[in-house]
């Protein structure tokens, strides 16, 4: 059986652990990622597209931010808009930040080069399948590669593995609380080879349903409309997709090829502990924020950066206060994320018929925010990201 010694383990090639492993190497802590589908795959899986003012930070402090800026799309506000009404939200006026655009896949591709350039071991194809020992000091994981098997003996492991990953399952189900909203709406999303035919993002209640205008670049725009949780994507034709999307943004959009489509249920997840002996989980692993507050790799860049710091400390001082506040910290800052992603997706989407009380008390959050700078600028302040600091 092949062994490996490292001192921190990271399961999972994803923003967060291909983030942990570049923070680490930076601090000459040395890891080995197990990943358990092929670079191609990872390279090319499609998830989110916007990221913080905080997580371009943490870019360019890692030296992996070249080609974010050179292909990334800044903007400055978002609109929101009710049955036709629009107002447009100033990230620049009420926090002096700003959001890029710029897919994850892109992150990944960029993440990835820049761990192998460093030497970082990533180890592709690589399915781990059980964390040994993770309550004492000498963990280890155990994994299959090339039909064979092999151990990676380390210091930590770090699980960044998403929601069905190894991670979440072997924390000991007795040390954390699990929370979670099942929304009662799904959203049929599109990548089209289409111009962008507005400048910012475009949130749009309609009373037939949501419908969101984002974009990947400025040859690619990214589209999404409110649908029933049973709907299914063979019942839309890419005509229907277009002509309800322009219905319900009340805008002109260049009807593109569509090369994929797909309807992704609604939901928040999360669990209270995200630590056990030398285990610690990141990211999707630890919770899951309903895409409307464009939160999700935002909030694993946060994860990693406050574990890194934990274990940097660990081995530069010898001190383990971090690591055993590592939880804490985080859960303080995925509160926050999870009340803005709800608070976002039930204001923009329809839950109830037209006229009723409930429609009608979400018409007036609207026609507040028309009128409230206060309202805007919490919505601009969560939107952008709070800044690190804010959870220290």
């Amino acid at each position: 059986m092949k062994t490996i010694k490292t001192q921190v383990g990271i399961i999972g090639a994803g923003p967060a652990g291909l983030t942990l492993a570049l923070m680490l190497q930076k601090q000459g802590i040395k890891c080995v990622i197990i990943e358990n589908r092929s670079r191609e795959y990872v390279e090319n899986r499609v998830r989110a597209g916007l990221l913080e003012h905080n997580t371009v930070e943490v870019f360019e402090e890692l030296g992996v931010a070249d080609r974010l800026h050179q292909e990334g799309l800044v903007h400055h506000g978002c609109y929101i808009a009710y049955n036709g009404i629009t107002q447009r939200i100033d990230f620049q006026k009420h926090t002096q930040r700003e959001v890029t655009i710029y897919g994850q896949q892109e992150v990944v591709k960029d993440l990835i080069k820049a761990c192998l350039d460093r030497k970082i071991e990533i180890i592709f194809e690589a399915e781990a399948t059980e964390i040994n020992d993770f309550m004492t000091e000498e963990p280890s994981i155990s994994f299959t590669h090339g039909g064979e098997n092999a151990i990676l003996n380390c210091d930590f492991v770090a699980g960044t593995d998403g929601f069905h990953g190894l991670g979440r399952k072997t924390l000991p189900k007795e040390s954390y609380n699990e929370f979670k909203i099942e929304y009662p709406f799904s959203w049929l999303g599109i990548l089209a080879y289409s111009k962008p035919t507005y400048d910012e993002l475009i949130y749009a209640f309609h009373h037939e349903g949501f419908a969101l205008a984002s974009m990947r670049s400025e040859k690619v725009c990214r589209l999404y409309l409110q649908v029933p949780n049973d709907e299914k994507i063979e019942n839309w034709s890419d005509e229907q997709i277009w002509t309800e999307l322009e219905n319900r943004l009340g805008i002109e959009l260049d009807k593109g090829e569509i090369f994929e489509k797909g309807i992704t249920p609604m939901r928040s997840f999360m669990i209270d502990n995200l630590q056990a002996g030398r285990l610690f989980l990141a990211g999707d692993a630890a919770h899951i924020v309903p895409p409307t507050g464009a939160k999700g790799l935002n909030l694993a860049v946060a994860d990693v950066r406050n574990l890194a710091k934990g274990i940097t400390d660990f081995y530069k001082n010898g001190n383990e206060d971090a690591l055993n506040n590592y939880t804490k910290k985080c859960v303080s800052r995925v509160w926050r994320v999870q009340d803005f992603s709800n608070f976002m997706t039930y204001l923009c989407h329809k839950q109830a018929e037209n006229g009723s009380f409930e429609q009608l008390l979400q018409k007036s959050k609207f026609d507040y925010l028309r009128m409230s700078e206060a309202y805007q600028k919490t919505i601009a302040e969560n939107y952008v990201g709070l800044p690190f600091e804010a959870f220290e």
